[in-house]
């Protein structure tokens, strides 16, 4: 099944997650969706110093929305920020330093923001990591640093951030997830990849951002007053993707979609008027909302087992929430 399930994703991103798949999609789109009136907004995006974070981020500057980069390196971050600045001539754009694998340092980020009195109408979850060694890779905490960073750290920044985000009118969150969750079912028997004989950075990456899909569906569920969804970006010419999965790169870089077109999805469901109408917990592709499985691919999980995958990640983030 697990050959089945990868044969029939690849075909299906062959033809729709790759720049030419954006193209034909593109064409349906709607131009006034993205020329929404946003200076009143503000929007914090993780991973916003390169990738289809930095193009989010600068999207977003040039449409007059106040823009929160949060940034695992201070250098990286500050040359992102002064890049997007001069691009949009926006200055409403602020950097703040967090490594969303730390879980203390995220309940601490949250907790100083919300002290700031600071307003935040759209949460972009970006920030993501594939490892690309063929070892486990443990934080400081002895966390798994694809779970810690992809799942614990979306949502421990998302829960501890509701308070301040339900405060505004029409919030948002949105998760970037991956295709590559399709080829996934929900194991909660291995959620920091411990069990594998042989780790695999591609599939606990994917298994985590089916984890990010389970928990945007849960999110929608409990916080009835915010929109929740989730995105997946297309298969993007990014550094992530080049450092993380080069033999890929090298292999596709001429199909590859460039950073503004895999950074669409998540623009539209951070600006457009039209979102807020749809329902919410979807997973978008091109800004349109599909399937989270593929067809005979048994990758469903029980609503108990959904249920459990919040309980597991609200127990882990007790720990650390002093």
């Amino acid at each position: 099944m697990s050959l089945f399930r990868n044969l029939v994703w690849f075909a299906k991103g062959l033809k729709e997650y790759t720049k030419s798949g954006f193209e034909a999609a593109s064409r349906q789109f709607r131009a006034e969706d993205l020329q929404a009136d946003i200076s009143h907004r503000s929007f914090m995006i993780t991973g916003a110093n390169s990738g289809i974070g930095k193009s989010a981020a600068l999207a977003i500057a040039r449409q007059g929305g106040t823009v929160h980069m949060v940034c695992r390196s201070r250098q990286r971050g500050e040359a992102a920020m002064a890049e997007i600045i001069e691009a949009s001539g926006n200055q409403n754009v602020h950097l703040h330093e967090l490594d969303m694998s730390r879980p203390r340092d995220i309940f601490a980020f949250a907790r100083s923001f919300a002290d700031s009195g600071k307003p935040l109408h759209v949460l972009i979850n970006n920030a993501g990591v594939l490892v690309a060694e063929k070892e486990r890779q443990l934080t400081p905490e002895g966390l798994e640093v694809t779970f810690a960073t992809n799942s614990l750290g979306t949502h421990i920044l998302t829960t501890a951030l509701i308070p301040v985000l339900s405060q505004q009118e029409e919030p948002r969150v949105v998760i970037v997830t991956s295709g590559g969750m399709l080829v996934q079912k929900l194991d909660l028997r291995d959620l920091q990849s411990e069990k594998q004989r042989t780790f695999d950075g591609t599939m606990a990456y994917a298994q985590t951002k089916r984890q990010q899909v389970v928990l945007t569906e849960q999110y929608a569920n409990k916080f009835p007053t915010i929109h929740f969804s989730c995105m997946h970006p297309g298969w993007a010419d990014t550094p992530g993707v080049q450092s993380s999965i080069p033999d890929f790169h090298a292999k596709m870089k001429d199909r590859l979609r460039t950073t503004e077109q895999g950074a669409d999805t998540m623009v539209w469901l951070a600006v457009a008027p039209c979102v807020k109408d749809l329902p919410s917990g979807l997973f978008f592709q091109d800004r349109k909302a599909v399937s989270t499985h593929l067809p005979l691919a048994w990758t469903k999980a029980t609503p108990q087992e959904c249920e459990q995958l919040v309980t597991i990640l609200e127990d882990t983030s007790k720990q650390y929430a002093a």
